[in-house]
């Protein structure tokens, strides 16, 4: 009996060391990220936008930027994105515009397409510049000033679906359903009820009135520190919930990245006569075949 209570004890020493450590759960975010929304800090971000078919992932769009803080969230940011577009996927469409006898703006268009957008919201505006914006703006400004903060440029409608910093109720409302993972939570949201959560996501789709047609999950999966601060969120947006139609299989995957949390921050709005304060002051029409604002202001 007594060599019987032995191996069972060393078996069950050997499981438990094999075993090891259990786990800590993660951090619950929603707390530490709103003890980071202090005046004058902020937090870095870096996200890359891919286009999923088939099977197949390629990288549209890259953005960086800083977020500026105050008691209440992000009050102010300075974003550049830029398209990850090849020189002979430009030309070509340089080509087809060409077809369509408006051979200057396409010349252009290829020009704007492989440059930079810059983004920084202060205050009650947005500023833009670079990327599509070059192509039609007039020579005395460098910079377009546009009511409300909310995403515009050609580079930000695709950009991160759940804006947990933005909007910290859009955080709470994901971790209503998540499930805990080794080093943070993952989960799905239903398109729909995004769209009634988060005012920036229904805003990017005009879907201001509350009408909703958009449809599917969103996949997500969030990363956080030891101290619960998310440090990267990937979404997975099915094209029917940015309002497509028949386009199955086809998908958005957003993996944005955050660093250098409580970082001292100060975004600033560009100077005064740089900056055109309405579209008529702002905008070159080239032609009557010109691409319309609402391709590039969204």
């Amino acid at each position: 009996m007594k060599r019987i209570l032995t191996g069972v004890a060393l078996a069950s020493t050997a499981m438990i060391l094999s075993a090891g450590p259990a786990l800590a759960a993660p951090v619950n975010p929603v707390a530490p990220v709103q003890k980071q929304f202090v005046a004058g800090h902020g937090v870095k971000f870096a996200e890359r936008v891919k286009i999923v078919a088939g099977g197949q992932r390629q990288v549209t769009i890259r953005r960086s930027g800083t977020l500026e803080f105050g008691p209440s969230g992000v009050v102010a940011s300075d974003v550049t994105g830029q398209f990850n577009i090849k020189r002979e996927d430009a030309e070509r469409l340089a080509d087809a515009l060409k077809e369509l006898g408006d051979e200057e703006f396409g010349i252009d268009l290829v020009t704007a397409l492989t440059m930079p957008e810059h983004i920084v919201t202060k205050g009650r505006y947005t500023y833009l510049t670079g990327g599509l914006w070059s192509a039609v703006f007039n020579s005395n400004k460098s910079w377009i000033r546009v009511p409300g903060v909310q995403p515009i440029g050609a580079t930000t409608v695709y950009s991160q679906p759940l804006n947990i910093l933005s909007e910290p109720a859009t955080l709470k409302t994901l971790l209503k359903g998540a499930k805990a993972t080794k080093d943070g939570y993952a989960g799905k949201i239903q398109a729909k009820t995004l769209s009634k959560t988060s005012p920036i996501f229904s805003g990017i789709l005009g879907l201001a009135d509350g009408k909703s047609s958009v449809k599917g999950a969103i996949s997500w999966k969030l990363s956080v520190d030891a101290k619960g601060l998310p440090t990267r969120l990937v979404s997975v947006v099915p094209a029917t919930a940015l309002g497509a139609k028949d386009a199955k299989g086809l998908a958005i995957s957003v993996e944005t990245t955050f660093s250098d949390w409580g970082t001292p921050v100060t975004v600033t709005a560009p100077p005064e006569l740089e900056v055109a304060k309405t579209l008529d002051e702002a905008i070159v029409v080239p032609g009557p075949k010109t691409l319309p604002l609402s391709a590039i202001a969204h």
